[in-house]
């Protein structure tokens, strides 16, 4: 398919330069490059992350009653001043 984009000069003319060295045309060199931009995009938002699950001794995950969304009663909780 043929289209027109627009570059910025100093990347056109790396790209150019990339392209004479290595035997290739301006349109497969920027064809990669986009390819494998989007594969490294993909990539990171296919990556889950494990958070690691800390568990006080002699207790078992969340307490009963604990609202995780009042940062304040968290700070009481945690501190050990919640009356």
């Amino acid at each position: 398919m043929r289209t027109t984009i627009r570059l910025d000069d100093a990347l056109l003319a790396d790209a150019k330069v990339l392209a004479a060295r290595t035997g290739r045309t301006l349109t497969s060199v920027i064809e990669d490059a986009l390819r494998e931009s989007l594969a490294r995009r993909k990539a990171n938002a296919d990556t889950r992350v494990e958070l690691p699950v800390f568990r006080p001794v002699g207790r078992r995950g969340l307490q009963p009653g604990v609202d995780l969304s009042d940062s304040a009663a968290l700070l009481d909780l945690m501190e050990g001043t919640q009356h």
